[in-house]
């Protein structure tokens, strides 16, 4: 196992939380506007029918051009949000190793 600096180790989530923040914001707001664009494109069709005007919404290149950046943005905060709690994991390693090395040296006193 690799020693690890738990001062590294906060200095990264501190550095990249707000980076996280921006992310997850990123994806709750394509998450709440694809909502809205599908609302415009409806009324943008030349449909009378609702489900007609529901499936031209869906079909239509804005709408798929959302979808393809709520992925992104998805993947995004999924990356960032795994390299937090490994940093995390990181200080933990150190607190059981510190503790364990404590023990240790204890018990050839």
């Amino acid at each position: 196992m690799r020693d690890t600096d738990p001062d590294k180790a906060v200095d990264y989530i501190l550095k990249h939380s707000t980076k996280f923040a921006e992310a997850k914001a990123g994806r709750v707001y394509l998450e709440e506007y694809r909502k809205s664009l599908k609302a415009i494109l409806m009324t943008r069709s030349t449909e009378s029918a609702v489900t007609a005007q529901e499936r031209d919404a869906y079909a239509h290149d804005e709408y798929q051009q959302l979808l393809l950046d709520f992925k992104n943005a998805v993947f995004l905060e999924e990356k960032l949000r795994w390299d937090l709690i490994a940093a995390q994991a990181r200080v933990e390693i150190w607190r059981t190793k510190s503790a364990n090395d404590r023990a240790e040296g204890k018990a050839t006193l």
